[in-house]
This record gives structure tokens, C-alpha cells and sequence, in this order.
């Protein structure tokens, strides 16, 4: 779904997520907030790329596939294939490309980056003893790890992150000289404050690095899953630094320089326990290959169940479709992207979820458009007057437009939504006010029906424009019933009170968002 090259670039990734198990709704909401920002910003013309993909190389997938008795290539091609695809066809994720790092164009990319930096005097060997997380495919500093009462580990070593035990390594590796860009990181935070977001998570960063930096250990020989260093087999990559590469390696780094010059360089949607990688490790590598840094590096929240960080290993994940087989997907979109402050964590439970449902999709918006469909219908045979509209209400609609774009420049997807909801609420509270029902009743106030009718159209016409990113199939729906001309993905979002047609309604089959009796689903 490429957009029209005229357009501002606009380059945006998730991370890549491991297949060492099916995503849950945490994968869920970093995807869908990706997408929601790609959509908007194809919506307002900008030459727009969404990627995502998998991260198939580290220990953990190869022990994970040993546990599940095949091989590490043949699980990362199931997981892919029955979870991971399925999961952006569930949650109608619009990508421009899905990345494998088991994909030849990246690790072929991959050992050409390698080169450079061994070439340019960053890369060198050296022994290393530290302790390990297989869980992070990382190594743990003291003040990472913790020791814990928990009878089963008692007096060990634990990650703070994933709560089991950490492995002391020793191994010849091969190093990246990190400690070298400790002051351009510092510099670079410092010149540019919102290349990290958000404040909390640049504020930790920031003390990170101004605690030192060492070299950072990239390569592993006690296992062979991922990528060999050249010149030296008997090792292969650290997961981390191939991953990181992905960002680059799907645009063409080292085969399509147009393409790589057209895209780079992206801004990164990541979850806050990830974003260390990408603010830190990531631009220095880039440094070090002569590349510009990220635009943006956004590390957000997590979605908490029961007051923890959903985990599959916990029992506290929770699969999408258990919600959208409920509740549908745009309503699954919605609610995550506006009850959860985009940054902040953030509470998931199903009473909530059916409360917003039920209040700000079925009772806000969808009885809205029906009811201003239906009186169209009933006062006027469908046909939408031809008449000036309010001016307090169209004023709305420019204000709303406005206020959400700007909270899409700074990522606050959560702000653009309640400013598009204000337009949501003053078209119904419009509508009370003026009681086109008992101007119906009197000839006399034809003129004043034709204006509110014609008024309270428009406005949703505005409303389909503007939600277009965030619950697209009901915004599409929508737009076909109010007579919106054009393909409603057309239609620049940025001037979204502009658009045109509206000449004539068609009743809608059903509700947008019809009520729902039963709010939790049987969970598998």
C-alpha cells in the first residue's frame, strides 16, 4: 500500500517480535498504534512506509524449537505462518512490508554492514564473562538483576524483567566499540529532545548512558542459530544487533540506495522495555556506519493485566481474537488506542472494554450516524438538503481537525482521538438542541430542518475522514451510507471538514456498533 511519493517521507516501524510464541494483545497495541499513524499520515498525502516483520535468530528460538522437536527455521516458518501473519490480518494492519531475519536480503545486508564496521576499526575481538538472560538475549548488569525468596530460585541471580534465573558466560566474543559514541549519544540527546519519547523513558536513558558505556558484545559461539561473523563461523551474530539492523535492512541498505535514501530515516514505535536498544546500541551503530540516526525513538507503555505486564509465561496473555471475535476489530482498534494514554501504561479488563464499547462506540458514535441517516430519510427521502451549514458546528469541525493532527505530530494518538470526540459529542448534543423532529412538524421551519440536516451530515462525513486511521471498516461504511465521493482513504485527513459530496444517504444494513449482551468471551 505505498502513497504517493510527492508526499513529506514518512518512515515508521515496529519492532520486530520474536516467534519464540503467538503474539498477544501487547503485540497487538504496538502494531495497531504503528498503523494507526501510517494511515494517517497516507490520509495527508505524506510518502508513507509501514514495517513490521519477526525476529527468528537467538538462543531462546533455538531452545524453544529443541524443546518443540523441530528445527529453529522450520518453527520460526510455522509461528510466521499460522500466528504472526494472521495477527495483522486480525487487527487489519495496512504494512508496506514484513521483514524475516531469516530473509536473504537481510542477512546478506546484515554481513555487508558488518564488513564496513570491522573495515572502519569498530569491530574487534576479546574475551568477555558476564551474566546472560536468555530471556532478554542480553547481558545483565548488577543493577539489572535481582536475588529472590521464590523457593524454586532461591539465592540466585534473577532478571528484574522476566524473573528467572541469569547464566554465567565466558566466551571469546566479538565487540563493537560502543564506548566510543557515549558523548555523541549524549550530544545527540541533548541537541534533539524529542528524538526520545517519552520523557520518563528519555530521563532513564539519558542517566544510562552518563553512567559509562562499555564495548558491547556482539557475537555468541556457544550456539549456532543466526548469523556468522565473516571471516570467523565459529560465531554467530548477538540477536540484538541483527535485529536492529532490520530497520534498515528493508529498505534497501547496500542493494537499492534510492529506496534507502528515499525511506531512512524512520521513527521507531518500540515498548519502553526495549527502547534502551534503540536509543542507545541502535544510533551507535549508526554512527559508527556513517548513517544518520532515527528520527524519533517512541518507547510506550504496557498493557497490564491484573496490575502485571502481559506474559504468555504468566497465563496473562490474551489473544486478539478473543476480542475480536467479540467485540469486532475496529471496536478492538479504538479502545486501545483511546483508553490507554499513548506512552503511559495502561489496565486492560473486559468491563472496561464493553463500558467504552457500549458508551462511546454504540450509544456516541454509531447511534449517531444511524439516527442522522434515518431522519434524513424520513424528512427528506434521503436526499441531504442543499443549505448553509451552522457555523458554530463547521467551526467544530476545523478546530477538531486541527487538534488532532497536531497530537499526531507528537504521537499522542490518545489526544487526537478525544479531540475528535468532542466533535462526536457536539453533533449529538447539536441534535438535542435543535430537535429536528418537532421542526419536522411545522412547514415553516423547512429552512431551519434544511440547515441542521445538512449540518449534522457534514459533520459525519468530517467524522468518517478523521477516524479513517483508527476504525476503518466503520468509517468506511459510513462513508458509503452518507455519499462521501472518492475512496474515503483519499480524502486528505489534514483538511478533513472539506470534503465533498453528501447528496443523498443510504440507510446502513446495521449498526456501526451494535449493542453486545454477553461482554467477555469464553477464554480458550
Amino acid at each position: 500500500m505505498a502513497a504517493m511519493a510527492a508526499g513529506n517521507p514518512f518512515y515508521i516501524t515496529t519492532p520486530i517480535f520474536y516467534v519464540n510464541d503467538v503474539p498477544h494483545i501487547g503485540h497487538a497495541y504496538t502494531e495497531v498504534a504503528a498503523d494507526v499513524l501510517a494511515r494517517w499520515h497516507r490520509q495527508a498525502g505524506d510518502d508513507t512506509w509501514l514495517l513490521t516483520g519477526t525476529d527468528e535468530h537467538g538462543q531462546k528460538i533455538l531452545r524453544t524449537a529443541v524443546a518443540n522437536d523441530t528445527t529453529p527455521k522450520a518453527w520460526a516458518d510455522k509461528l510466521v505462518a499460522d500466528a504472526w501473519l494472521p495477527l495483522l490480518k486480525t487487527i487489519n494492519i495496512a504494512n508496506d512490508d514484513f521483514i524475516r531475519t531469516t530473509d536473504e536480503r537481510h542477512e546478506t545486508a546484515v554481513v555487508t554492514f558488518l564488513q564496513k564496521l570491522y573495515d572502519d576499526g569498530f569491530i574487534y575481538s576479546g574475551e568477555y564473562e558476564g551474566y546472560y538472560c536468555v530471556g532478554c538475549e542480553e547481558y545483565k548488569q548488577l543493577d539489572d538483576l535481582m536475588e529472590t525468596p521464590d523457593c524454586d530460585y532461591a539465592g540466585q541471580q534473577v532478571c528484574k524483567i522476566h524473573g528467572r534465573p541469569v547464566e554465567i558466560l565466558q566466551e571469546k566474543n566479538y565487540f563493537f566499540r560502543m564506548s566510543d559514541f557515549q558523548q555523541k549519544l549524549l550530544d545527540l540527546y541533548e541537541s534533539n529532545p524529542d528524538f526520545i519519547q517519552t520523557e520518563s523513558v528519555r530521563n532513564e536513558i539519558i542517566q544510562f548512558v552518563k553512567q559509562g558505556l562499555d564495548d558491547l558484545s556482539i557475537s555468541r559461539s556457544s550456539f549456532d542459530w543466526g548469523i556468522q561473523i565473516p571471516r570467523d563461523h565459529s560465531h554467530v551474530l548477538y540477536v540484538w544487533f541483527d535485529a536492529l539492523l532490520n530497520y534498515i535492512t528493508a529498505i534497501g541498505y547496500g542493494s537499492d540506495d534510492e529506496q534507502f535514501e528515499r525511506r531512512w530515516p524512520a521513527v521507531h514505535v518500540v515498548g519502553k522495555d526495549i527502547a534502551r536498544f534503540h536509543a542507545v546500541i541502535w544510533p551507535a551503530m549508526l554512527m559508527a556506519a556513517g548513517l544518520p540516526v532515527p528520527t524519533r525513538v517512541f518507547g510506550h507503555g504496557w498493557l497490564l493485566v491484573g496490575g502485571e505486564k502481559m506474559s504468555k509465561s504468566k497465563l496473562t496473555g490474551i489473544a486478539p481474537s478473543q476480542i475480536t471475535d467479540t467485540y469486532g476489530v475496529d471496536a478492538f482498534r479504538y479502545y486501545i488506542m483511546s483508553a490507554i494514554s499513548f506512552g503511559s501504561d495502561g489496565s486492560f479488563s473486559w468491563e472496561d472494554l464493553s463500558a467504552r464499547y457500549h458508551a462511546e462506540l454504540a450509544n456516541g458514535f454509531g447511534n449517531l450516524a444511524s439516527r442522522v441517516i434515518a431522519m434524513v430519510i424520513k424528512y427528506r427521502d434521503g436526499v441531504v438538503p442543499v443549505a448553509e451549514l451552522d457555523p458554530v458546528v463547521y467551526a467544530t469541525e476545523q478546530r477538531v481537525t486541527l487538534e488532532a493532527d497536531a497530537a499526531i505530530e507528537s504521537l499522542a494518538i490518545h489526544e487526537a482521538l478525544a479531540a475528535i470526540w468532542q466533535l462526536v459529542d457536539d453533533l449529538n448534543g447539536y441534535i438535542t438542541v435543535q430537535e429536528p423532529w418537532a421542526l419536522s412538524k411545522d412547514p415553516a421551519n423547512a429552512a431551519r430542518l434544511d440547515t441542521v440536516l445538512a449540518t449534522v451530515v457534514h459533520g459525519l462525513g468530517t467524522l468518517a475522514v478523521l477516524l479513517a486511521p483508527v476504525i476503518p471498516d466503520a468509517a468506511a461504511r459510513l462513508w458509503s451510507a452518507i455519499g462521501g465521493l472518492g475512496a474515503l482513504a483519499d480524502q486528505p485527513i489534514r483538511t478533513a471538514w472539506e470534503w465533498t459530496g453528501g447528496s443523498a444517504v443510504t440507510a446502513l444494513e446495521t449498526s456501526l456498533f451494535p449493542r453486545i449482551e454477553s461482554p467477555e468471551p469464553a477464554v480458550a
